[in-house]
């Protein structure tokens, strides 16, 4: 049933949320993001009315208003929040309010009528250090490999300064507007009559105790995942996979009872409490890790074994595996309908050994950053597993400034920020998902259950975090 025409207006397509500080600093660009996103949306939607298509506080309030009532109406209204992530963003008393409270309809929404609606929109305006992320925040994916990897690693204020008229920055506008559309169609139910002020939000965080300048910070890692992938005009008919037009759609473990596999990945990533991004391998994919590890972020490759030795990714495995990535780990999982004799295994998994000539050598090392032949009910544990280590391979690459060179950096260089390192499964009932993990220290290797840090070992000084733009005082 739709609504009355005098009520349309109440319900803007998106109700914008970004930090008062970077509007103050940055006010053109955040001005033209604005304007060119709710342009974006026009054209998708052209029977809305302009004050039907965004929801911004310094448009629609004015003289006399009850700003507090007036913003907690439409976050009650508006059918998604488009957040602009950034340091400032995350000091900000109000954002975090205005965050806490969409949130929490959203979460409501999924309790009543048992549909998750995504209308939690975050854009990426400026990096932000891991640390100073809550935990829910992290739970909510920000890129898509659509939005471009400039995007990814320096937000959309940086492709504004450098082109803002760029296809780098327009593609963003225009993923952005189709997921509001998108979300915006599933009808995100109304909360009403709430008071803002009393919202205890997320963020920001409280400050850091003074611990000790040895304890083990409690920030997310980023882990960036490359596939390798077929497609459905490509998959070869013994392949019994699901496949899509793009490689992340690929499923080896069969839907409907699994989402895709870069799908799934992300969502174990996520629930250990780590950020994710994810792209497809291609040419440059050396140069990519290489970065990564720069950025003290660790890397994931996900390879279907049926293209693996195909024209399309050949030249780039071959690349990673004549190179050293200490902090990437590869995985090559075996699906539901894989053969398992014959010619056509055989042949399969020659073609897989063929561009992983040096890293095949490794498949059954206890460091478990090289696993073939990945089953489905092993994949969740093989991959939490992986990530464990590598970023304890990254931590101590990050702090032993002792051996010489790292990064450039010499004895006495700076410090490089901390990582979360996940807590290692523990025994817990048939069929329930592992706790977070054991810490693991480089010289453990893997097994079942894993050891924690022993008495005496060296462990990470805290991170001190990048300075925030802004203070606690911020009201918006």
């Amino acid at each position: 049933m739709s609504e009355p025409a005098d009520q349309r207006d109440q319900r803007p397509y998106f109700f914008f949320s970004y930090a008062r500080r970077d509007f103050e600093a940055e006010d053109a660009f955040v001005d033209q993001f604005f304007n060119d996103l709710r342009d974006e949306l026009g054209r998708a939607q052209p029977a809305a009315r302009a004050e039907e298509l965004a929801y911004r506080d310094t448009e629609r309030l004015f003289v006399g208003d009850d700003w507090a009532q007036e913003l907690a109406r439409m976050l009650g209204r508006c059918r998604t929040l488009v957040a602009l992530y950034s340091p400032a963003y995350f000091a900000s008393l109000y954002c975090g309010k205005e965050w806490t409270a969409f949130r929490g309809r959203v979460r409501r929404h999924h309790e009543q009528h048992g549909e998750h609606v995504p209308a939690l929109i975050p854009v990426l305006w400026e990096p932000v250090a891991p640390g100073e992320l809550h935990e829910e925040v992290t739970k909510i994916q920000w890129a898509q490999p659509d939005m471009g990897e400039a995007y990814a690693r320096h937000g959309l204020r940086a492709l504004l300064r450098t082109d803002p008229s760029g296809e780098a920055y327009r593609t963003v506008v225009r993923v952005v507007a189709g997921r509001i559309k998108g979300a915006a169609e599933r009808r995100l139910g109304e909360l009403r009559e709430f008071d803002l002020g009393a919202v205890r939000g997320y963020f920001p965080a409280p400050p850091p105790p003074t611990a000790p300048a040895l304890e083990p910070s409690d920030s997310p890692g980023m882990v960036r995942l490359f596939i390798a992938a077929g497609r459905a005009s490509e998959a070869a008919p013994e392949n019994g996979a699901h496949h899509g037009p793009r490689p992340w759609d690929w499923a080896p473990y069969h839907p409907p009872t699994r989402p895709s596999l870069a799908a799934r990945a992300q969502q174990v990533i996520t629930a250990a409490g780590h950020t994710t991004t994810l792209e497809e391998i291609g040419v440059g994919l050396g140069a990519k890790l290489d970065q990564a590890r720069e950025d003290s972020q660790v890397s994931v490759l996900l390879v279907d074994p049926w293209v693996a030795a195909g024209e399309r990714y050949r030249e780039a495995l071959r690349e990673y595996d004549d190179q050293n990535h200490p902090v990437t780990g590869v995985l090559v999982p075996s699906g539901d309908h894989d053969p398992v004799e014959g010619p056509t295994r055989e042949a399969l998994w020659t073609g897989v050994r063929g561009v992983f000539r040096r890293n095949w050598l490794r498949r059954s090392d206890p460091e478990h950053l090289f696993r073939v032949q990945v089953k489905r009910e092993s994949f969740d544990r093989d991959l939490d597993i992986m990530v464990t280590v590598a970023q304890n391979k990254l931590m101590d690459d990050n702090f032993d400034w002792d051996d010489g060179d790292s990064f450039g950096f010499g004895p006495g260089g700076p410090d490089m920020p901390g990582l979360t390192i996940p807590f290692g499964p523990k025994p817990g009932p048939p069929g329930q998902r592992p706790d977070p993990f054991v810490r693991l220290t480089p010289d453990q290797a893997p097994g079942p259950v894993f050891p924690p840090v022993l008495p005496g070992q060296r462990r990470p000084r805290q991170d001190d975090g990048v300075p925030l733009n802004g203070d606690h005082g911020d009201d918006h």
